[in-house]
Protein backbone atom coordinates (compact mmCIF):
# COMPACT_ATOMS: atom_id res chain seq x y z
CA UNK A 1 0.00 0.00 0.00
CA UNK A 2 0.81 3.17 -0.34
CA UNK A 3 1.98 6.40 1.58
CA UNK A 4 -1.05 7.96 -0.38
CA UNK A 5 -3.66 6.59 1.29
CA UNK A 6 -2.46 7.57 4.57
CA UNK A 7 -5.23 10.89 5.21
CA UNK A 8 -3.97 12.46 8.72
CA UNK A 9 -5.87 15.44 9.45
CA UNK A 10 -3.39 16.19 12.31
CA UNK A 11 -0.03 15.12 14.05
CA UNK A 12 1.81 15.01 16.97
CA UNK A 13 5.52 14.22 17.07
CA UNK A 14 7.32 14.60 20.34
CA UNK A 15 11.14 15.08 20.32
CA UNK A 16 10.78 16.50 16.66
CA UNK A 17 13.95 18.52 16.46
CA UNK A 18 16.14 16.16 15.17
CA UNK A 19 16.46 12.70 14.16
CA UNK A 20 13.77 10.32 13.43
CA UNK A 21 11.49 12.75 14.85
CA UNK A 22 12.53 15.50 12.29
CA UNK A 23 12.25 12.80 9.78
CA UNK A 24 8.35 12.39 10.02
CA UNK A 25 8.35 16.22 10.42
CA UNK A 26 9.92 16.41 7.15
CA UNK A 27 8.36 13.15 5.87
CA UNK A 28 4.53 14.83 7.00
CA UNK A 29 5.39 18.24 5.22
CA UNK A 30 5.90 16.53 1.83
CA UNK A 31 3.04 14.39 1.36
CA UNK A 32 0.99 14.70 -1.61
CA UNK A 33 -1.73 15.73 0.85
CA UNK A 34 -0.48 17.07 3.92
CA UNK A 35 -1.83 16.91 7.12
CA UNK A 36 -3.81 20.15 7.77
CA UNK A 37 -1.87 20.60 11.34
CA UNK A 38 1.57 18.49 11.63
CA UNK A 39 2.74 19.63 15.40
CA UNK A 40 6.35 19.23 16.44
CA UNK A 41 6.84 18.95 19.94
CA UNK A 42 10.32 19.93 21.46
CA UNK A 43 11.95 21.40 24.37
CA UNK A 44 13.46 24.38 23.27
CA UNK A 45 11.98 25.49 20.46
CA UNK A 46 14.24 28.75 19.82
CA UNK A 47 17.18 27.23 20.65
CA UNK A 48 19.47 26.38 18.31
CA UNK A 49 18.63 22.47 18.28
CA UNK A 50 15.75 23.71 17.34
CA UNK A 51 16.94 25.67 13.85
CA UNK A 52 15.99 23.00 10.71
CA UNK A 53 12.74 23.00 12.86
CA UNK A 54 12.26 26.20 12.49
CA UNK A 55 13.42 26.66 9.01
CA UNK A 56 10.64 24.29 8.13
CA UNK A 57 7.96 27.00 9.88
CA UNK A 58 8.78 29.68 8.11
CA UNK A 59 7.84 27.62 4.65
CA UNK A 60 4.77 26.05 6.26
CA UNK A 61 2.24 27.44 7.69
CA UNK A 62 0.38 23.74 8.77
CA UNK A 63 3.92 23.28 10.80
CA UNK A 64 2.93 24.41 14.34
CA UNK A 65 6.48 24.17 17.18
CA UNK A 66 5.04 23.52 20.41
CA UNK A 67 7.35 23.49 23.56
CA UNK A 68 7.16 20.08 24.99
CA UNK A 69 9.13 17.96 27.62
CA UNK A 70 7.83 14.95 27.97
CA UNK A 71 9.41 14.20 31.21
CA UNK A 72 7.67 17.32 32.59
CA UNK A 73 3.99 16.68 33.39
CA UNK A 74 3.07 20.27 33.51
CA UNK A 75 4.78 20.94 30.15
CA UNK A 76 2.71 17.75 28.67
CA UNK A 77 -0.73 19.57 29.87
CA UNK A 78 0.16 22.98 28.60
CA UNK A 79 1.03 21.40 24.88
CA UNK A 80 -1.99 19.80 25.34
CA UNK A 81 -3.78 22.82 25.65
CA UNK A 82 -1.51 24.45 22.77
CA UNK A 83 -2.50 22.13 20.26
CA UNK A 84 -6.50 21.67 21.50
CA UNK A 85 -6.51 25.41 20.78
CA UNK A 86 -5.31 25.14 17.73
CA UNK A 87 -7.17 22.39 15.98
CA UNK A 88 -10.27 25.04 16.99
CA UNK A 89 -12.66 22.31 18.06
CA UNK A 90 -11.21 19.22 15.87
CA UNK A 91 -9.47 16.01 17.14
CA UNK A 92 -5.70 14.93 16.85
CA UNK A 93 -5.15 11.99 14.39
CA UNK A 94 -1.72 10.81 15.38
CA UNK A 95 0.16 11.15 18.50
CA UNK A 96 3.67 9.60 17.82
CA UNK A 97 5.50 9.31 21.38
CA UNK A 98 9.25 9.65 19.68
CA UNK A 99 10.98 11.47 22.25
CA UNK A 100 13.52 9.48 23.88
CA UNK A 101 16.81 9.29 26.02
CA UNK A 102 19.86 6.57 26.01
CA UNK A 103 23.11 6.98 28.22
CA UNK A 104 25.71 4.59 27.27
CA UNK A 105 26.50 2.48 30.51
CA UNK A 106 28.37 -0.06 31.86
CA UNK A 107 26.19 -2.32 33.60
CA UNK A 108 28.10 -1.71 36.91
CA UNK A 109 27.85 2.12 36.24
CA UNK A 110 23.77 2.11 36.04
CA UNK A 111 22.12 4.44 38.52
CA UNK A 112 19.35 4.96 40.47
CA UNK A 113 18.77 8.54 38.93
CA UNK A 114 19.93 7.32 35.36
CA UNK A 115 17.19 4.89 35.78
CA UNK A 116 14.55 7.32 36.98
CA UNK A 117 15.67 9.65 34.25
CA UNK A 118 15.11 7.51 31.46
CA UNK A 119 12.48 5.74 32.44
CA UNK A 120 10.87 8.93 33.04
CA UNK A 121 11.63 10.49 29.87
CA UNK A 122 11.02 6.35 27.50
CA UNK A 123 8.08 5.36 29.69
CA UNK A 124 6.27 7.49 31.78
CA UNK A 125 6.41 10.60 28.97
CA UNK A 126 4.57 8.37 26.79
CA UNK A 127 1.82 6.85 29.77
CA UNK A 128 1.37 10.76 30.33
CA UNK A 129 1.39 12.04 26.65
CA UNK A 130 -1.97 9.33 26.19
CA UNK A 131 -3.73 10.64 29.20
CA UNK A 132 -3.18 14.55 27.88
CA UNK A 133 -3.99 14.20 24.33
CA UNK A 134 -6.98 11.22 24.99
CA UNK A 135 -9.90 13.78 24.87
CA UNK A 136 -8.49 15.06 21.29
CA UNK A 137 -7.62 11.32 20.04
CA UNK A 138 -11.34 10.40 21.09
CA UNK A 139 -12.98 13.37 19.23
CA UNK A 140 -10.84 12.61 15.72
CA UNK A 141 -12.24 9.01 16.45
CA UNK A 142 -15.50 9.96 16.72
CA UNK A 143 -15.05 12.05 13.33
CA UNK A 144 -14.57 9.09 11.77
CA UNK A 145 -17.60 6.92 12.03
CA UNK A 146 -17.79 2.86 11.92
CA UNK A 147 -16.00 0.31 14.25
CA UNK A 148 -12.44 0.19 12.29
CA UNK A 149 -8.91 1.44 14.22
CA UNK A 150 -6.45 2.85 11.44
CA UNK A 151 -4.05 5.68 11.51
CA UNK A 152 -5.92 7.94 9.55
CA UNK A 153 -8.73 7.54 11.99
CA UNK A 154 -6.97 7.83 15.87
CA UNK A 155 -3.78 6.53 16.58
CA UNK A 156 -0.96 6.13 19.15
CA UNK A 157 2.15 5.01 18.27
CA UNK A 158 5.36 4.73 20.68
CA UNK A 159 8.69 4.73 19.07
CA UNK A 160 10.66 1.45 20.61
CA UNK A 161 12.98 0.00 20.22
CA UNK A 162 14.07 -4.23 19.68
CA UNK A 163 16.63 -3.45 22.51
CA UNK A 164 13.92 -4.26 24.59
CA UNK A 165 12.84 -7.05 23.32
CA UNK A 166 12.99 -9.38 26.21
CA UNK A 167 13.15 -13.05 24.16
CA UNK A 168 16.19 -11.74 22.19
CA UNK A 169 18.22 -9.33 23.59
CA UNK A 170 20.00 -7.25 20.77
CA UNK A 171 24.17 -7.53 20.90
CA UNK A 172 24.14 -7.01 24.64
CA UNK A 173 27.74 -7.23 24.10
CA UNK A 174 28.18 -4.39 22.03
CA UNK A 175 25.79 -2.01 23.88
CA UNK A 176 24.53 -3.28 27.57
CA UNK A 177 22.11 0.08 27.68
CA UNK A 178 20.29 -1.73 30.24
CA UNK A 179 18.48 1.32 31.72
CA UNK A 180 17.11 1.94 28.19
CA UNK A 181 16.38 -1.65 27.42
CA UNK A 182 14.32 -2.25 30.47
CA UNK A 183 12.69 1.51 29.73
CA UNK A 184 11.81 -0.25 26.35
CA UNK A 185 10.08 -3.38 27.54
CA UNK A 186 8.10 -1.37 29.50
CA UNK A 187 6.96 0.63 26.59
CA UNK A 188 6.28 -2.12 24.92
CA UNK A 189 3.85 -2.95 27.66
CA UNK A 190 2.71 0.57 28.23
CA UNK A 191 1.84 0.06 24.37
CA UNK A 192 -0.32 -3.13 24.90
CA UNK A 193 -1.55 -1.77 28.12
CA UNK A 194 -2.88 1.61 25.90
CA UNK A 195 -4.29 -0.79 23.23
CA UNK A 196 -6.68 -2.77 25.78
CA UNK A 197 -7.34 0.82 27.85
CA UNK A 198 -8.27 2.82 24.02
CA UNK A 199 -9.90 0.31 22.02
CA UNK A 200 -13.49 1.27 23.24
CA UNK A 201 -12.61 4.94 22.31
CA UNK A 202 -11.62 3.81 18.56
CA UNK A 203 -7.85 4.14 18.56
CA UNK A 204 -4.88 2.48 17.84
CA UNK A 205 -1.79 1.64 19.77
CA UNK A 206 1.49 0.06 18.19
CA UNK A 207 5.06 0.02 19.28
CA UNK A 208 7.10 0.35 16.73
CA UNK A 209 10.97 -0.49 16.11
CA UNK A 210 12.47 2.14 13.63
CA UNK A 211 15.45 0.26 12.75
CA UNK A 212 18.81 0.62 14.39
CA UNK A 213 18.81 4.24 12.79
CA UNK A 214 21.99 6.51 11.58
CA UNK A 215 21.33 9.45 14.37
CA UNK A 216 22.92 10.77 17.59
CA UNK A 217 21.22 8.26 19.68
CA UNK A 218 22.12 5.36 17.04
CA UNK A 219 25.79 6.25 17.01
CA UNK A 220 26.41 7.03 20.24
CA UNK A 221 28.33 3.57 21.29
CA UNK A 222 30.93 4.41 18.41
CA UNK A 223 29.35 2.43 15.60
CA UNK A 224 27.61 3.62 12.46
CA UNK A 225 24.09 1.91 11.92
CA UNK A 226 23.10 0.73 8.55
CA UNK A 227 19.16 2.18 8.30
CA UNK A 228 19.18 6.17 7.39
CA UNK A 229 16.56 7.91 9.23
CA UNK A 230 14.87 8.65 5.80
CA UNK A 231 14.59 4.86 4.93
CA UNK A 232 13.16 4.01 8.45
CA UNK A 233 10.51 7.10 8.19
CA UNK A 234 9.77 6.10 4.97
CA UNK A 235 9.29 1.89 6.35
CA UNK A 236 7.17 3.51 8.90
CA UNK A 237 4.77 5.60 7.14
CA UNK A 238 3.99 2.76 4.67
CA UNK A 239 3.50 0.26 8.06
CA UNK A 240 1.07 3.47 9.57
CA UNK A 241 -0.88 3.16 5.88
CA UNK A 242 -1.78 -0.93 6.60
CA UNK A 243 -2.54 -0.79 10.21
CA UNK A 244 -5.49 -1.63 11.31
CA UNK A 245 -7.49 -3.26 14.16
CA UNK A 246 -5.81 -6.41 13.99
CA UNK A 247 -2.35 -4.89 15.04
CA UNK A 248 -3.47 -2.77 18.00
CA UNK A 249 -1.58 -3.64 20.81
CA UNK A 250 1.17 -4.99 18.38
CA UNK A 251 5.04 -4.70 18.16
CA UNK A 252 6.40 -4.13 14.71
CA UNK A 253 9.27 -3.10 12.95
CA UNK A 254 9.77 0.04 10.33
CA UNK A 255 9.18 -3.27 7.58
CA UNK A 256 5.65 -4.35 8.85
CA UNK A 257 7.32 -7.30 10.83
CA UNK A 258 6.19 -8.50 14.26
CA UNK A 259 9.10 -8.12 16.65
CA UNK A 260 9.31 -10.99 19.51
CA UNK A 261 8.34 -9.36 23.16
Amino acid sequence: SSMGELRIHSVLVSGANRGIGLGFIQHFLGMPTPPKWVFAGCRDPKGQRAQELQNLASKHPNLVIVPLDVSNPASIKAAAATVEKQLGGSGLTLLINNAGILKINKFEDETLDDMKQIYTTNTTGPLLMGQAFLPLLKKAAQGIPGSGLSCSKAAIINISSSGGCISAPEVFDLIPAVSYRCSKAALNMLTKCQSLGYREHGILCVALHPGWVQTDMGSAAGHQPPVTVDTSVQGMLKVFSSLSEKDTGAFLDWEGKVVPW
